[in-house]
């Protein structure tokens, strides 16, 4: 049996859920498009193409087995993308959570479900369907549950908006000793420059007391200062619009001072070496152009 134990974004890793990019499919039509990134990639003709994301999901599985993390990987469907394993759940301490996710994707649900047969079947829960809840939300740091949301009366007008405030509501249910505490993200069809998908896409700590943030991912800047607050300012970097384009909140950490990041992220990485982190710099940057990057390719199910 696996004994999941997931506290925080930072302790030492030791199994995780790498997604893949194997037999990716075709690149989706206009009309399939998730997210705007995409879609802008898919309109200019620059999507990524299948041997570059699986040379980067290897580079980054590279650096995995040499902190010699147990690495699982979903079963291939064929034409298929199932990169973001992030979205289809997640464990919060000894619980895994399978996300409510966008119906065209339960099929990468199945293709883990070899790993889930071998967890306690009275740890793993399934919300009801009117609870929408994806791992990218959810972000453990010990005492503390951060939540991802949409509090727009537009919520189910927008693709983008993935956790709802019943997604919310479901997690301190099922926490009552955790503090959960949701974020009001800015969400947009269009702009992927004005669209937090989910809140590793703005926010992510690091190490015992720092994070990585984008002021302007929050709707309420009470939300973002209830983090400024929490960590202090001093110990957050702050990104650009730019930057969170790229998507530089979305690295990885495998230990305490041990941080997976994209090699073209030389401010963070910058910042991040002069913090005493180890920065394992990877190429990741065609995999980024879907709106997603390190955090969202994993799903962590053991830490110590």
């Amino acid at each position: 049996m696996l004994e999941l134990n997931i506290k925080n974004e930072t302790s030492r890793l030791r199994a995780v859920v790498l997604g893949s990019a194997v037999n990716n499919g075709p690149t989706p039509k206009v009309e399939e498009a998730y997210d705007p990134k995409s879609l802008e990639h898919i309109l200019a003709g620059t999507y990524p193409v299948e041997e570059d994301m699986v040379n980067e999901m290897e580079a980054f599985n590279s650096v995995l087995k040499k902190y010699d993390v147990t690495v699982y990987r979903p079963e291939m469907i064929e034409n298929y993308n199932q990169i973001f394993t992030r979205d289809i759940g997640f464990v919060i301490d000894d619980t895994f959570v399978k996300s409510n996710i966008l119906p065209d994707r339960e099929r990468e649900l199945d293709a883990i479900q070899y790993i889930i047969d071998q967890i306690n079947p009275k740890k793993v829960v399934r919300p009801p369907e009117e609870v929408h809840i994806e791992g990218g939300d959810v972000m453990l740091w010990n005492d503390y549950i951060f939540i991802g949301t949409y509090k727009g009366s537009d919520y189910k007008d927008y693709i983008t908006a993935r956790t709802n405030m019943l997604g919310v509501q479901y997690i301190k249910d099922l926490f009552p000793n955790k503090i959960v505490k949701e974020f009001d993200l800015v969400k947009s069809k269009i702009e992927a420059r004005d669209n937090a998908l989910h809140l590793d896409c703005c926010f992510q700590p690091v190490g015992n007391d720092k994070g990585i943030i984008y002021k302007n991912g929050f709707r309420e800047e009470a939300d973002y200062l209830f983090l400024v607050n929490l960590f202090g300012k001093e110990n957050l970097f702050h990104i650009t619009r730019d930057e969170m384009y790229n998507m530089n909140s979305n690295v990885f950490s495998i230990d305490i001072n041990v941080v997976v990041s994209e090699r073209n992220f030389t401010r963070l990485n910058n910042w991040l070496r002069e913090n005493g982190f180890v920065v394992e710099e990877i190429p990741y940057a065609e995999i980024a152009k879907q709106e997603g990057l390190l955090r969202c390719s994993t799903l962590p199910l053991i830490r110590e």
